[in-house]
C-alpha cells in the first residue's frame, strides 16, 4: 500500500497569502495555508472570506480545478 501525497507548499497552485476570486459566486479568498484532510490525508487549503472573514477548508483538487482564480494585488 502505497502512502497518500502530503500537503506540500512548493507544488501548489497557490501560495499563502494569495488572493482568489471564486468564479461562480464572485466572492473574495485570501489563502491562509496548506493542510492535510485528517481521515484521507489528502492536501486541502484553509482559506479566508475576505468580506466575512469565515475560514473554509478544500480540497486541493477542488480549489485548482478552475473555480478559484488568483486576483493581483
Amino acid at each position: 500500500m502505497s502512502k497518500p501525497k502530503m500537503a506540500d507548499p512548493d507544488d501548489d497552485l497557490f501560495k499563502p497569502g494569495a488572493k482568489l476570486r471564486h468564479i461562480k459566486t464572485g466572492g473574495f479568498y485570501k489563502v491562509v495555508l496548506l493542510a492535510n484532510i485528517e481521515a484521507s490525508l489528502e492536501p486541502a487549503y484553509v482559506y479566508e472570506s475576505m468580506q466575512s472573514h469565515d475560514f473554509w477548508i478544500r480540497p486541493k483538487v477542488e480549489m485548482e480545478d478552475g473555480r478559484f482564480e488568483l486576483i493581483a494585488e
